[in-house]
């Protein structure tokens, strides 16, 4: 069993944790110190009921929204609004401007927020020995 934290469990090259075990009420969440991250930054954000973020942007860091609940409006630079209801993304570029609001009036949206810069390294996985398949045994059929 790996070692148990106050909210983060780890292992031998892992760590896990509950959205709930990292803070409580609305605002950020640091996942990527959380849980030990070191190749890209990570943030969950509680957006409360109603609440606009302050607009912002990066210089180098390209951003990758994803709503876990709620319903969300991503408003950017040239004036356009965007609705994600969960389940939804977003890519916006680190030189865009970009804001969020929470469009419910009554509910918290929570979205998670992926950065990083010069990313992508290609398909690199590989199965261990004794596997056939990464998508194990019960693997839905022509997968």
């Amino acid at each position: 069993m790996g070692e148990e934290g106050a909210s983060v469990t780890t292992g031998e090259g892992y760590a896990v944790a509950n959205l709930a075990d990292l803070g409580d009420g609305p605002g950020f969440r640091k996942v990527r110190k959380a849980l030990g991250v070191t190749a890209f930054g990570v943030n969950a954000i509680v957006l409360p009921p109603a609440y606009q973020t302050g607009r912002h942007y990066h210089d180098e860091q390209e951003e990758l929204y994803f709503l876990h609940s709620g319903r969300i409006a991503m408003e950017f630079g040239d004036g356009s609004a965007h609705e994600l209801e969960a389940g939804g993304f977003a890519w916006v570029e680190a030189s865009t401007v970009r804001g969020v609001r929470n469009l419910s009036d009554s509910e918290e949206a929570v979205y998670v927020i992926v950065g990083g810069k010069d990313g992508y390294v290609g398909r690199d996985g590989k199965l261990p020995e004794d596997e056939t398949s990464r998508l194990g045994d019960n693997a839905p059929p022509g997968a």
